[in-house]
């Protein structure tokens, strides 16, 4: 049967590519390099880790399009369930075209495949639809999150304390009481805390050549993580970022 690989590649660190990876990486016949167009880095470090670390055997780069997700809609799940539809359309036609019957085909994902990220859910709507067979393995990764903490130096929780993992349109949405774990900011969310002496530790591009860190409390660091943000998007044309978040001890 069809096999197909969802490997998690790290938060953009070549090194950060675990040995299960490694071997999974060898075991794939076809990489599938799904292009969004706004962020050609993102392809290029894929192809160095899979050009890196396969070794005896020939494979082949197939690489498509991302489907548009529409940003400016106002019903979010909508969108976002709409713009997964197309993907699995086009994955759907990608399995049953290049794997043959027995192949083994790899996506390689961005951080950790469990943690935001569309892949493991396409391919289960690509199953329930029951056009094509085919088997599915997960290689877990390092986490943004993760790659993060380690670049500051600091746990991710402290000791008897929760940590809540959101997006920033939750953060702007619903700010939690405590410490918090942020992904997926358009920009600014962590103005929605009101507290200046909340300790924010943020982090974009961690783990590649252009990485970027401010540590600080949050009412004199803000303004330059914002300048910050802005001049390397605009510098590069996308900017991928993560922070933590630390409410003040009461």
């Amino acid at each position: 049967m069809r096999r197909v690989l969802v490997i998690g590649i790290g938060a953009g660190n070549p090194e950060h590519v675990t040995m299960q990876a490694v071997r999974a990486l060898n075991e794939a016949d076809v990489f599938f390099l799904v292009d969004n167009r706004t962020a050609p880095d993102l392809v290029r470090i894929r192809r160095e880790i899979f050009e890196r670390y396969v070794e005896g055997h020939g494979y082949r780069v197939v690489t498509v399009a991302d489907p548009e997700r529409d940003r400016e809609a106002t019903d979010y799940k909508a969108a976002v369930a709409a713009w997964r539809s197309g993907r699995a359309a086009v994955w759907e036609q990608l399995i049953a075209r290049e794997l043959g019957d027995t192949g083994v085909g790899a996506f390689l994902v961005w951080g950790d495949p469990a943690l935001y990220d569309s892949a493991i859910a396409v391919l289960d709507d690509i199953a329930a639809a029951g056009r094509v067979r085919f088997e599915v393995e997960v290689v877990p990764g390092i986490s943004s999150a993760q790659a993060l903490a380690a670049a500051h130096r600091v746990a991710l929780t402290r000791v008897g304390e929760p940590v809540v993992v959101t997006t920033g349109r939750r953060l702007r949405a619903a700010p939690p009481a405590g410490d918090a774990v942020v992904m997926l900011d358009a920009g600014g969310a962590f103005d929605a805390i009101d507290d200046p002496d909340t300790e924010i530790f943020w982090g974009a591009y961690v783990g590649t050549e252009h990485e970027l860190l401010v540590a600080g409390r949050l009412g004199d660091v803000a303004d330059e993580i914002k300048r910050l943000r802005a001049d390397a998007r605009e510098r590069h044309g996308w900017i991928m970022d993560v922070y933590l978040l630390r409410a003040r001890v009461r």
